[in-house]
């Protein structure tokens, strides 16, 4: 079940699009504020964000903005300013579409099946990811790093595809667990520690030279910044 984020800050309107957006099928999450949006795409995983404007401490351009920085999810804008002006410089920013405000319920129902199926043709077509040295081929599971094959198990594998699908994200031990072993997360995480190490040590053996997988102490790992 695809998984939306909804960022409007009128609980009215939030209910409206959830409820209309669980009836159709799909898994949603509410918030309303431009933070709590901001940490929430940072934080967890989505398959497309309802993103308004007008929010209170963080507007929707500026989050717009910052999530490109290391995400490529569909973006669907609503807004009740409906200037050309706005939606072109949206759209450069990197919104996949635009509904004006009032809107009906039927059309964003549509518009979010339609940017979800765009998307995964995409990634369909787009299925090798590179960062530093190594190359990921996710339809193949293959992995090269400094021009050699790596063996990795498949959880090894699964964690260094996470990691590279989204760069920037810091993944918490319990958001690892859970998405890969498909089980609750309940504080032990010998597991999700050893399959890291696990993973750098495998890493290192094919390039000494270079540092993977960082450490962000009290949150979990990430990629190191290029």
């Amino acid at each position: 079940m695809e998984k939306i984020l909804i960022i409007e800050d009128s609980k009215d309107v939030n209910l409206m699009l959830a409820e209309a957006l669980s009836d159709a099928g799909y898994n949603t999450t509410s918030v309303y504020s431009g933070i709590d949006g901001m940490n929430e795409i940072k934080d967890n995983s989505y398959d497309l964000v309802i993103l308004d404007i007008m929010l209170p401490y963080k507007s929707g351009d500026q989050i717009l903005r910052e999530m490109r920085s290391f995400s490529e999810i569909p973006v669907i804008i609503i807004s009740a300013k409906d200037i050309v002006g706005i939606k072109i410089d949206l759209l450069k920013l990197g919104a996949d579409d635009y509904i004006t405000k009032p809107f009906d319920l039927g059309e964003v129902v549509a518009r979010v099946e339609s940017n979800l199926r765009r998307g995964k043709k995409q990634i369909q077509e787009s299925n090798v990811y590179s960062y530093k040295d190594i190359v990921l081929d996710v339809n193949s599971k293959r992995v090269v790093v400094n021009g050699l094959e790596l063996e990795l198990t498949a959880k090894e594998y699964l964690i260094l595809e996470m990691l590279m699908l989204h760069r920037e994200k810091v993944y918490t031990k319990s958001n690892l667990y859970e998405s890969i072993w498909k089980e609750e997360y309940l504080g032990d995480d010998n597991a999700v520690k050893t399959h890291i190490s696990n993973l750098r040590s495998k890493l290192k053996k094919v390039n000494e030279k270079q540092e993977y997988i960082e450490t962000v102490w009290g949150l979990g790992y990430r990629l190191f910044k290029v």
